[in-house]
């Protein structure tokens, strides 16, 4: 990460990182027995035991013979972000700053515990493309309307290569009711589209290359609203050593239900 400034009260600030994640393949236990493990993502291998068992195992895992159970494989995701920012004092009132992140995904992207019902009734587990890119753009603002109130606002849109496009729009505005208090109501509005490979309860069918049932790659829109209180007296909360107590309380509705 690094950040320079301009003589005009910008700044530009770059940060990069990678996560290298193991994500353990819990099934369903229809499809997890005992003694067999199928791992959809990779090539199984076949071989008999000392006891004379057949057992079939995915890439990765192994079978303990005394035991008698099979491990839980795990499969590589990694995920590699550049996000970049510059925000900007544009008067004595009013501050800026553009947001850009570019994030790249992949490995093992699904969540086998997520069910899928075909239309003919079978059911499997979320299968999903091992790749993924998104791109977030995002700006604030912020204007100071006179000593007690600022206004705090923030745009993004998203767009991602599963076909997912989003907006979210937020607005906050603390009000110093005192020097040592202040509340700060806050709305935010999210919509976003169904990602190309989202379907409801039987709506895939086993000729489609991808599929999920998972209700955060559907169509929805969602609201958030609430307020957010501060204290923070000079003697401290209750004379004590504790100097600033903040709470948060907000109402969530999203229109899957």
């Amino acid at each position: 990460e690094f950040s320079t400034k301009t003589h005009h009260n910008g700044e530009f600030t770059a940060k990069f990182s990678t996560y290298l994640d193991q994500v353990k393949e819990i099934r369903p236990s229809e499809f997890n027995t005992v003694d067999t493990i199928t791992n959809t993502s990779g090539g199984t291998v076949t071989y008999t035991t000392a006891s004379g068992k057949t057992v079939t195992l995915s890439s990765g895992s192994s079978y303990d013979e005394e035991t008698g159970k099979a491990t839980i494989p795990s499969t590589p995701r990694d995920t590699y972000t550049a996000s970049f920012s510059f925000s900007q004092v544009i008067n004595t009132r009013l501050q800026g700053a553009l947001l850009l992140d570019l994030v790249a995904q992949n490995g093992y992207l699904g969540l086998p515990f997520h069910r899928v019902y075909f239309a003919d009734g079978k059911d499997t587990i979320e299968n999903l493309p091992s790749t993924r890119y998104k791109l977030p753009i995002g700006m604030r603002l912020n204007y100071f309307l006179g000593d007690n109130i600022v206004l705090r606002g923030y745009y993004r849109y998203y767009t991602d290569s599963w076909g997912i496009r989003s907006h979210t729009a937020s607005l906050e505005v603390p009000v110093k009711i005192t020097p040592f208090f202040s509340v700060s109501p806050f709305y935010r509005y999210y919509t976003q589209t169904a990602a190309r490979y989202f379907a409801p309860y039987e709506k895939h069918t086993e000729s489609d290359s991808y599929w999920t049932s998972n209700y955060a790659y559907a169509a929805f829109t969602s609201s958030f609203f609430g307020t957010g209180i501060r204290i923070a007296p000079p003697a401290g909360i209750f004379h004590s050593s504790l100097k600033t107590l903040e709470i948060r309380y907000g109402h969530y509705a999203q229109t899957t239900d």
